[in-house]
């Protein structure tokens, strides 16, 4: 069922509007974060309302023009592309009240550029969400890619430019290997539409040799996925302000790169040609890769946030594992994946922003005893890491449980993998748990005078910290919230292909 509707437009243009009133009031602080809020707010209703339709089965459409022949620019919603879209709306909110405590509290220069910088971010990431076909994503994940630049050089340091240009660096070669892509698909199918299965003449009209070099070709162009060994730029842009590395590893960024992948995977080749290529295992063997070996380097990092930003490639990877099983409940946990990781992963990063406004301490050897000073950022912390752990009652043991069952339904050689899981989360477990022992149970340094001067960040920072935490265990108990469990069985139901 088709359903012509204006509100995928009306939400995009939410942040866009709220970009011009940012910097009309730019020399009105309160009253500019305001507009940011509020553009938040109504972004994230309107996604919101499009629900029940989604529900039902329907296909929300909104087209503007016609770009080749075959090829429309414009918007197609459903189950799928909302699971993102509702994810990042909702925690745009948060994380732009978070920014307010943030980025007072340190008096941060240029923040008018920051919070205008930012809406064209949730504009670029909710694009990427609600897109009807290739041509229009990669207009979106384009915008997504060039306005988080100053986002990551907001600093102006060296090292915070020379992250920049990195940064550009990675991505906009990235954006490259993504439009060789779409054209190619363009000349093979004469349609980049996402198709629930698949395109279904692609097989047809292409080699396998083809085929197999294209889906190479997707994933150089979704190097936001940040996997191995195209993953440098995401630690080194930990040089960004807190709330901007959440936005990068939770909201918007990665994201978009995971979300390209199952895309592409589900809505492009569709479970059936996967198959029949080998491309399953294949792209399963680089995640676990992945998965592994940013754990590794993870283990290594002292500094929290380097230590987060390896997390979060290992999660990426968990996700694109998941779709790569190619089984029901492999995609179902990929799908559930993203917003589930985008509420335990904020909840860490914006931990991190609080302990630093606080206390201006970055490395984790420097955080002895902090949680007796900071306990809520520290329990809200230890909650987010049980989930990175798959330890309930949080959401990741959910999705792990997913990817378990989608590993037996798949069979064959992917009956091997819950092995590589259960190493990748001992892993885990070997660099979070000892954070929350430093900040609990070790004895802090210097005169109790010093220590007595760390206090809790400002409610605006602690307010979405303890919202992100909470809802990431709700979610173990309730994953239907926002109707999350119920838009991924839509998504999964509706890929006829999928199947052990």
């Amino acid at each position: 069922m088709i359903e012509e509707s204006i509100r995928p437009l009306l939400a995009i243009l939410c942040p866009a509007i709220g970009s011009i009133l940012i910097v009309l009031f730019r020399k009105r602080p309160n009253i500019r974060e305001s507009w940011t809020m509020l553009a938040g707010i109504a972004q994230f209703l309107i996604i919101f309302s499009m629900v029940p339709l989604i529900i039902e089965g329907a296909i929300i459409k909104c087209t503007f023009f016609t770009a080749f022949p075959g090829v429309d620019f414009g918007f197609s919603v459903d189950a799928f592309g909302l699971i993102f879209a509702i994810t990042s709306t909702f925690l745009w909110i948060l994380v732009s009240s978070y920014s307010i405590g943030y980025m007072r509290s340190l008096k941060e220069h240029a923040q008018t550029r920051y919070y205008f910088c930012f809406a064209w971010a949730i504009f670029g990431a909710v694009g990427v969400a609600l897109s009807g076909n290739l041509l229009t994503m990669f207009v979106f994940y384009e915008i997504l890619t060039v306005s988080t630049y100053p986002l990551v050089a907001h600093d102006q340091t060296p090292e915070a430019l020379f992250a920049g240009r990195k940064y550009l660096a990675y991505l906009l070669t990235a954006g490259v290997f993504f439009l060789a892509a779409v054209v190619f698909t363009y000349h093979f199918a004469g349609t980049t539409d996402f198709v629930t299965g698949g395109i279904p003449n692609l097989a047809s009209e292409a080699s396998r040799t083809a085929l197999m070099a294209l889906f190479a070709l997707f994933l150089l162009g979704f190097m936001k996925a940040a996997w191995m060994p195209f993953h440098s730029w995401l630690p080194t842009a930990m040089v960004a302000p807190t709330p901007v590395s959440a936005l990068l590893h939770a909201v918007a960024v990665v994201k978009a790169g995971v979300f390209g992948i199952v895309r592409v995977v589900c809505y492009i080749y569709g479970v059936d040609l996967m198959h029949e290529l080998g491309l399953g295992l294949a792209l399963a063997c680089l995640a676990t890769f992945t998965i592994i070996v940013a754990n590794l380097f993870a283990l290594a990092q002292d500094n929290l946030k380097r230590r987060l930003a390896y997390s979060t490639i290992n999660q990426l990877s968990l996700i694109i594992f998941g779709v790569a099983l190619l089984s029901p409940e492999g995609i179902e946990g990929a799908m559930m994946h993203i917003p589930f990781h985008g509420f335990m992963k904020i909840t860490l990063f914006m931990c991190a922003g609080a302990i630093m406004v606080a206390s201006g301490k970055k490395n984790i050897s420097e955080m002895a005893g902090i949680g007796k000073k900071m306990p809520v950022t520290m329990i809200t912390f230890s909650i987010g890491a049980l989930g990175m752990c798959a330890l309930p009652p949080t959401a990741g043991f959910v999705t792990h449980h997913l990817f378990v069952g989608g590993c037996e339904e798949a069979g064959g050689t992917m009956s091997f993998f819950p092995y590589i899981l259960l190493i990748a989360a001992i892993l885990d477990v070997m660099y979070f748990f000892p954070i929350i022992y430093t900040a609990f149970f070790e004895k802090s340094e210097g005169s109790s005078g010093s220590k007595s001067k760390i206090k809790e960040a400002p409610l605006f920072m602690l307010v979405p910290i303890a919202i992100t935490a909470t809802v990431s265990v709700i979610f173990f108990f309730y994953p239907d919230l926002f109707h999350i469990s119920e838009l991924v069985e839509t998504a999964v139901s509706s890929l006829g292909g999928v199947h052990p």
